[in-house]
Parts: C-alpha cells; sequence; structure tokens
C-alpha cells in the first residue's frame, strides 16, 4: 500500500489505530514496519503505541483534544483541573486534559498536548455525560459536580483545618452557584469515604451562601 493510498483512507478516520489495519492482514508485521517508516518521514503523529493521526497537512479534520483523551485510555471521561476550567469553576488555564479512569493511573504525552489519568474505585465510576466536539466526534466528561467531587477525593490529602478557606483561598473555586448541591452528596457517596463527605458538605455550604447573596 502506498502512502498515497492509505491517506485516503485515513483521511475518513478521527484516529488511526493500527490493530484495526493489521486485523485482516497476513503480514501484520509488515505493516506495522511501514507506519513506522511514515512516522519516521512526519506523515503520521503518533499519539501512543498503536495510535496515530495524520499529519495536519493531510488530514481533513482534527478531533478535539477531549475526544482524542477518551480514545487514549478506556474507559475514561474528562474530569478534574481541565473539566473545572472547562466549567469557569477555577481561573486557571488548565493545559494538560485530565481524566478519571477505573483502570490504573496513566499519562501519555505527545505533540497534541499532555493526558493525565487518575484512578478510582470502579463504583464511583460514574457522573459523566456525552458532549459533541467542533468536528462532531462524541466524547465523555463529567458533570460539573462530579468534576468537582473527583477532584475533592484526589486532593483529600490537602483538607486540613478550615475545609470552606481552603475551598476559597486555595483553590480560588468562582461560580460555584452553577452547582447543584444534592448532585454533590450523591456522588460524593459512591466513595464510600466519611472524610469527602465531611469535604462536599462544607462545599455545598458554601454554595449556598453564595446562592443566596445572589
Amino acid at each position: 500500500m502506498t502512502y498515497n493510498e492509505f491517506k485516503n483512507k485515513a483521511q475518513q478516520w478521527p484516529l488511526i489505530f493500527s490493530r484495526d489495519i493489521t486485523r485482516h492482514e497476513p503480514d501484520k508485521q509488515a505493516i506495522r514496519n511501514q507506519l513506522k517508516r511514515w512516522r519516521e518521514k512526519n506523515l503520521l503523529i503518533k499519539l501512543k503505541r498503536g495510535v496515530f493521526l495524520l499529519n495536519a497537512n493531510d488530514r481533513k479534520f482534527t478531533p478535539s483534544r477531549e475526544y482524542i483523551a477518551n480514545q487514549l485510555y478506556s474507559p475514561s471521561y474528562v474530569s478534574l483541573e481541565y473539566a473545572l476550567n472547562r466549567y469557569g469553576l477555577i481561573p486557571e488555564r488548565v493545559s494538560d486534559v485530565t481524566s478519571i479512569t477505573n483502570k490504573k493511573t496513566k499519562y501519555f504525552r505527545n505533540e497534541i498536548g499532555n493526558f493525565t489519568y487518575q484512578h478510582i474505585k470502579a463504583k464511583a465510576f460514574n457522573g459523566f455525560k456525552s458532549l459533541k466536539d467542533e468536528t462532531g466526534f462524541v466524547f465523555f466528561i463529567a458533570e460539573p459536580e462530579k468534576a468537582v467531587v473527583d477532584f475533592c477525593y484526589l486532593n483529600l490529602a490537602n483538607f486540613q483545618g478550615n475545609y470552606k478557606m481552603i475551598f476559597e483561598d486555595s483553590y480560588r473555586l468562582q461560580n460555584i452557584d452553577i452547582l447543584n448541591v444534592k448532585k454533590i452528596m450523591n456522588f460524593a457517596k459512591f466513595f464510600n469515604n466519611i472524610k469527602l463527605i465531611s469535604v462536599s458538605r462544607s462545599l455545598c455550604e458554601l454554595i449556598k451562601k453564595e446562592k443566596k447573596r445572589k
């Protein structure tokens, strides 16, 4: 197969998975070697082992980093700092795409960006929804309340003393009036963690206070 033949097919795909290309090929290693040569010529961008993207000049569209994050490590959904920033809940700009998985913690770095995956127990792997990116591809992202709870759970060691002060001063949460306190407490219960319940209650008190003020 020539590169042009391959390109014409690959332009219809959001990402290129070597397992799909080699599935019906008798000489799978020959195809893998070809992919490697095209990558060395910068015709393909390697996102991780076995997953590629056409170079910027040859691809017809570029899927979002959120979609790529879901595909690089599955099952997963975008959450934590990246989701908090997307929802306007923290002021800091977040460059790494942060995700939650029920598999082991993982990290990928490639030309598209940095992708971090944090593990939580399977029982708490919920509270996410599907959205479409600008190219029409579906990705999974935490609901605002679940992104907050995920963040609190993975940062419980930092919550010492006055929880409300930590939320206001250390994490500088903003626009918290958009959050639903009932959802926060329901999501927190899935973790079966007493401290997380206490931290979540303190956050809910702040949310109620903010809503009254507005």
